[in-house]
């Protein structure tokens, strides 16, 4: 007999689930009864939330959904925090928990891991939450699931199973449904769109994490500069003419929006945290604004669009480069720079700077991964990678700490034969410190760049600025590099930008996770250029 747990791994695997990130408990065993010959690759945590990060680092470095197995109660409610930011991001990650027995769940009586409603717990971070009440369920929730994040907006999905459901017998088709084509705009509306671009003297691209497929292409065709959010960085590489990898928080960034005459958005909900990152206001599209994305109700918020594109950005973009037909010649190139050069940055964010694009150009084909630190909001401020998929953090949208850490190691379990950078501050590492012990376990090539500087600093110096007391943001911060070697890790505390490199570039060719501490002192000696 197969139980609906031993089902559950064969279901996985032929939906092309390769790994799965979580820790067993006793609601959770029968569904790992499976696990062992299914092909499938189990990576252990050490908390439920370092396991949603990890599953949420997998999917956005390989485009391919994060799976956590969760046990019920505390496993969902710790697990929350990373499906709010996967839910924020736009993130494919499929969540699967156990849940008490039918005629257990929410009964008030105390049974083991006992919420009063799991599933509505859940559900203000998820597209879905389900409970599977029959064994014959399973298949047709999991087919939804994929069917988010293949044909919609991809957002994390939540599927339990009550014990008593996963000890029955199941059967039924294992094979995958046929893959799903996401929405295309209509034909109409592309026709229109294409003629308020032919027509443009000054158009503007803004391109957002949901944004794929041939946005360079499209670009060239409109000579039109690229404004990418901080997800959308890479879908022009960092010295291509047309690329402006800054934030539109910057006035000359906001200048060259307000001063476009069309407005492409490509999957962008121009949100604030991307645009808007100081609650100023400044942000404006005084132009005629076409936005395109997946989720149509996105269309309707924020900035008031002329035109709106429902569906897929890929998609979009190759309908619009048949109906272009052929390359402007104008003065894009000259405007993108014009915006690049005027983008009025302190020194410490230029020095912050300095040190990414020494990384990048180090480490060829290295991902970022960014928690909520200084070096991450510097590098949302202007740091561009060379391709997609290579950078992004959680210091935008629903901005959480300690996710740096497990999000790479999940990047790096995803991408094995690229070089995964994690950058953390002390502050935000102390949230997740023993994820060090999993990266370890897992053989995980992380290379984590911390910036010590013995609390939370960015905090402090808004207290400052404010003329708030700076309490609670002095900490007493452990030896980190003797706990990264107690736990495995190589450990490197250069003292020069050089130094920096040279750690990093010695890292990528070791297996194994390395530590490389840097502090305020090695930031403020970056020389600028």
């Amino acid at each position: 007999m197969t139980t609906t747990g031993e089902h559950l791994m064969h279901l996985l695997r032929a939906r092309g689930v390769e790994v799965v990130f979580g820790i067993p408990g006793v609601h959770t065993i029968e569904m790992y009864r499976g696990l062992e010959n299914s092909g499938i690759r189990h990576i252990t945590p050490r908390h439920e939330q370092g396991a949603g990060f990890m599953a949420d680092g997998y999917a956005r470095a390989t485009g391919k959904p994060g799976v956590a197995l969760i046990i019920s109660g505390p496993g969902m409610t710790n697990i929350m925090t990373a499906m709010g930011q996967a839910y924020a991001d736009s993130i494919p990650m499929l969540v699967i928990s156990a849940v008490n027995a039918h005629g257990r769940m929410g009964s008030g009586e105390g049974w083991l891991h006992e919420l009063p409603n799991q599933q509505a717990t859940v559900s203000g971070v998820a597209a879905f939450s389900r409970t599977i009440n029959r064994p014959e369920e399973l298949g047709p929730a999991l087919d939804q699931a994929f069917a988010v994040f293949e044909g919609g907006r991809p957002r994390p999905v939540h599927l339990e199973i009550p014990l008593n459901v996963v000890l029955m017998p199941a059967a039924g088709p294992v094979e995958a449904p046929s893959p799903l084509a996401p929405p295309a705009p209509s034909p109409d509306v592309l026709d229109q769109a294409a003629g308020l671009l032919s027509d443009a003297a000054r158009p503007v691209i803004l391109a957002g994490g949901g944004a794929h497929g041939p946005v360079r292409e499209l670009a060239e065709m409109l000579d039109a500069p690229v404004v990418m959010t901080t997800n959308g960085r890479g879908l022009l590489a960092h010295d291509h003419p047309l690329a402006v990898p800054l934030s539109a928080t910057r006035p000359s960034v906001r200048a060259l929006v307000a001063d476009a005459d069309v407005v492409l958005a490509l999957g962008t909900e121009i949100g604030p945290t991307d645009y808007d990152f100081d609650e100023d206001g400044g942000f404006r599209i005084p132009g005629t604004l076409i936005r395109c994305d997946i989720d149509p109700t996105m269309i309707r918020r924020g900035p008031r669009a002329a035109l709106g594109l429902v569906g897929d950005a890929r998609a979009a973009a190759k309908g619009l480069i048949l109906r272009l037909g052929h390359r402007r010649v104008g003065d894009g190139a000259a405007r993108a720079e014009a915006a690049r050069a005027g983008a009025d940055l302190t020194d410490a964010i230029r020095r912050d700077l300095v040190i990414l694009d020494a990384l990048r150009d180090a480490l060829a084909d290295c991902v970022m991964v960014g928690d909520s630190t200084q070096l991450t909001y510097s590098g949302n401020i202007g740091y561009a990678p060379d391709r997609p998929r290579s950078y992004w953090s959680s210091a935008t949208g629903f901005g959480t700490l300690g996710y740096a850490l497990p999000a790479a190691i999940g990047a790096s379990i995803g991408t094995p034969d690229r070089s995964v950078l994690s950058l953390c501050g002390d502050g935000g590492l102390q949230f997740t410190l023993p994820e060090l012990a999993s990266a370890t376990e897992a053989g995980a090539r992380v290379i984590l760049i911390l910036h010590d500087n013995s609390g939370y600093g960015e905090i402090k110096t808004h207290m400052a600025n404010a003329g708030v007391a700076p309490i609670g943001v002095d900490l007493y911060t452990p030896n980190l590099a003797a706990i990264a070697r107690a736990n495995g890790w190589r450990v490197a505390e250069p003292q020069t930008l050089d130094e920096l490199i040279d750690a990093a570039v010695t890292a990528a060719g070791h297996d194994g996770p390395t530590m490389i501490r840097i502090t305020d002192r090695l930031r403020g000696s970056v020389p600028l250029t």
